[in-house]
């Protein structure tokens, strides 16, 4: 079983950063994925970032060039780097732990542990 737990959530102003931690107990997948999501209110959630052990990672389209993620070590911590921040990244960021198929896709159905949520809120 695996618990993520995230952190480093808060309020900026739009064009400002943040960087989000996760840090996993527990055994996972040989090869995984491990990715950040997020989901704003009345919206479905969207994945954001994924990266895979062996540093092969993928990007939304949306955060391309703003974002990055990227692990120290094995599993822990898992970073979200959050460059010029804009309000339409208000959301709350999630991460998450699947085994690897081929590709660290961003879709959920790929994940199957998750943590509780860290708040990012970006006044314009």
């Amino acid at each position: 079983q695996v618990q993520p737990v995230e952190s480093g959530g808060g309020a900026v102003q739009g064009g400002g950063s943040l960087r989000l931690s996760c840090v996993s107990s527990g055994e996972t997948y040989r090869n995984y994925c491990m990715a950040w999501f997020r989901q704003a209110p009345g919206k479905e959630r969207e994945g954001v970032a994924s990266i895979n052990n062996k540093y092969a990672r993928n990007y939304a389209d949306s955060v391309k060039g703003r974002f990055t993620v990227s692990k120290d070590n094995a599993k822990n911590p898992l970073y979200l780097q959050m460059n010029n921040l804009q309000a339409e990244d208000t959301a709350m960021y999630y991460c998450a732990h699947g085994p690897y198929d081929r590709s660290c896709s961003l879709m959920a159905n790929q994940y199957n542990y998750w943590g509780q949520g860290t708040q990012v809120t970006v006044s314009s």
